[in-house]
C-alpha cells in the first residue's frame, strides 16, 4: 500500500476541519472520527483523489472508536500504508468557572474526551501497528493551559498537563524500541474556535479571566483555524518530529 494513513479525532469543527481538509491530499487515506460529519469532506476527498471515512462516535465514550481502530489497522498489517499517523485532536471544555460549580457530567466528558480517548486510541494504535515497519507518529493537540494553570479551568489545564505527561511516559516506552513510534504533545496557539467563543463569553463573576480572552479577540490575538491546521501539519512533517516531547509551534 503507498498511501499515507492519516487518523483524526474531532476532524468536523474548528481546527480539526481544517486539519482535515490539508490532510485530503492523493495519496491520503484519511480516518476522521467525530460525534458528526463534516458535509464538504466527502465532495474534497472526491476532488483531490484522497480516501476518506468518516466514523461518527462520541469520544466521551472512546472503546468503541478504540476497538474499531484497532480492527481496521490489524486487517492492514499485511499491506503496510506508507505512514501511520494518530492526531488526537478532539477536545471539550467543562463551562468556565470554580470546579465546585461545574456539573459532574460536564467534568466527566471534558475528561474522557480530552485524556481519556487520547489515551485507548493510542494504546489501539500502538497495539495493533506493533510490528510494522512504516513510520509511525502520535500527535497530541495539547495546550499552554497544560503547562500554566489559569483559575476557573481546572478540568481543562488538568487534562491537557496529562496529555503531556502521557506523551512523555509513551516517549520513553517507544524510545526502547527498534521502530518505536514517534510522539508529540503540541501546543497550536491561541484559536479563533468555538471554545475561544465559550471562553470569552463567560460569566466573569465564574471566570476571572474572561476579559483577557475577550481582549485577545478585540485586538485581533487569535489564528484562524487555518492557519493554526497549517502551523501544526508542518510541525508534524519536520524531520526532528517528536524530539522534543512536549513542544509548542510558537517556540
Amino acid at each position: 500500500m503507498t498511501q499515507h494513513f492519516y487518523i483524526l479525532t474531532g476532524g468536523s469543527r474548528g481546527m480539526g476541519a481544517a486539519m482535515a481538509q490539508l490532510l485530503l491530499q492523493p495519496g491520503h487515506w484519511l480516518i476522521s472520527i467525530s460525534r458528526g460529519q463534516h458535509s464538504g469532506l466527502d465532495a474534497l476527498a472526491a476532488q483531490r483523489g484522497a480516501r476518506l471515512d468518516q466514523w461518527q462516535h462520541d469520544l466521551a465514550a472512546p472503546q468503541a472508536a478504540a476497538t474499531q481502530l484497532q480492527a481496521l489497522l490489524e486487517s492492514l498489517a499485511s499491506a503496510q500504508p506508507a505512514s501511520a499517523t494518530l492526531i488526537n485532536n478532539a477536545a471539550a471544555l467543562s463551562p468556565p468557572g470554580p470546579l465546585e460549580q461545574t456539573d459532574d457530567a460536564d467534568t466527566v466528558r471534558a475528561l474522557r474526551v480530552g485524556l481519556e480517548a487520547p489515551v485507548l486510541l493510542t494504546a489501539a494504535f500502538l497495539r495493533a501497528t506493533a510490528n510494522w515497519t512504516v513510520l509511525r507518529r502520535i500527535l497530541n493537540i495539547s495546550s499552554g493551559l497544560g503547562r500554566r494553570a489559569m483559575a476557573g479551568s481546572s478540568t481543562y489545564c488538568a487534562v491537557k498537563a496529562g496529555l503531556d505527561h502521557f506523551s512523555r511516559s509513551v516517549a520513553l516506552d517507544e524510545a526502547a524500541k527498534p521502530n518505536g513510534a514517534r510522539i508529540c504533545s503540541l501546543a497550536p496557539g491561541v484559536i479563533d474556535t468555538d471554545m475561544q467563543v465559550q471562553l470569552r463569553s463567560a460569566d466573569p463573576a465564574r471566570f476571572a479571566s474572561q476579559g483577557t480572552f475577550a481582549a485577545l479577540k478585540e485586538n485581533g490575538q487569535l489564528s484562524t483555524p487555518a492557519d493554526a491546521a497549517k502551523r501544526v501539519l508542518d510541525w508534524l512533517e519536520r524531520a526532528d518530529f517528536g524530539e522534543n516531547v512536549v513542544a509548542d509551534v510558537r517556540g
